[in-house]
């Protein structure tokens, strides 16, 4: 799109704290109810329940879910990323901490940093930029050497942190597929009502093939979770984003989205009673000071003026 705009200004700034605040701690919330609801089911419901939202929302705004705009190639593709991006997430928050799994998912910036110049040249990075990713890289693989060095969960801690890595990619995949077709000009709500459907049809099929069982009657907390996790985070949330990267630059979202793990490691901490240990803290650190590099606004070039006056 000609007028997706390459700086973040203060209202996407603003959007992008808040969506990054729900996402760590929704994975806080979906930890906590696994006893009841296995991560499968929870992947599920929440495509599923969040996808008829979109319906509703689609039908109320006037907006054409049906209509045939050569989109669904590329529909297709972003709802199997996504379905297996959050199979990853769901599966390895059985193995790894919710504060560590927040860090990994969000290795996606580096994915799309390294595609997005393939499908549209503008929105690559500068010098600064590149040596903020590269910061933030080197954040989030120190925070991942902790899991070889001492596990704080268990000894399969290092398969949690494998998935987290593996939903990292598959997010990032998934945000190339989405402007890389024909997707990029699609409402926001078309793009959400393809990753959530295909997504949630596929869930469904693999937690059904799984046998997998759902504690009944829900608790008052697991029904609280599980409709956090459909309306706000599933609908709401990734409405918003959606919107953004049709009008922003995806490169400069992705990379601002590595504020996440600042909120899930407070809210895993608080929470889940899990470590707040100085490997994770110096690794956010890097993480915080990478985000702002990407950022930082471009400094004009000063043009040369002749220091020489001519004769009238």
């Amino acid at each position: 799109m000609s007028d997706r705009k390459t700086q973040l200004d203060p209202s996407a700034v603003a959007l992008l704290v808040g969506l990054c605040a729900l996402w760590g701690f929704n994975q806080v919330a979906a930890k906590a109810v696994l006893p009841e609801v296995p991560p499968l089911v929870q992947a599920a419901v929440r495509s599923l329940g969040a996808a008829a939202l979109v319906v509703l929302w689609a039908a109320w705004r006037g907006i054409a879910l049906w209509r045939r705009d050569g989109t669904l190639p590329g529909g297709l593709l972003a709802g199997v990323l996504f379905a297996a991006e959050f199979a990853c997430i769901f599966l390895g928050l059985q193995h790894t901490s919710a504060s560590r799994m927040v860090v990994f998912i969000y290795l996606s910036p580096f994915v799309v940093a390294l595609g997005m110049p393939f499908i549209a040249r503008s929105e690559g990075l500068s010098a600064s930029a590149l040596a903020g990713l590269v910061l933030a890289f080197g954040g989030v693989a120190w925070a991942f050497a902790e899991g070889f060095a001492r596990p704080a969960v268990g000894p399969t801690q290092w398969w949690g942190d494998a998935l987290g890595i593996a939903a990292g990619v598959l997010w990032g995949l998934t945000t190339l597929a989405i402007r890389g077709t024909r997707l990029s000009s699609a409402p926001a709500e078309k793009t959400l009502f393809y990753q959530l459907g295909v997504s949630g049809v596929l869930l469904a099929g693999l937690a059904v093939a799984a046998g997998v069982p759902v504690v009944w009657p829900l608790s008052p907390l697991a029904q609280a979770s599980m409709l956090f996790q459909v309306v706000v985070v599933c609908f709401a949330s990734y409405l918003l984003w959606f919107g953004l990267i049709r009008g922003y630059a995806a490169t400069r979202l992705s990379a601002f989205t590595l504020l996440t793990p600042i909120f899930g490691l407070l809210f895993g901490a608080w929470l889940l009673d899990e470590p707040v240990t100085a490997r994770l803290l110096v690794a956010l650190a890097a993480v915080s000071v990478g985000i702002a590099l990407v950022n930082r606004e471009p400094q004009p070039r000063m043009r040369r003026t002749s220091s020489v006056v001519e004769k009238p």
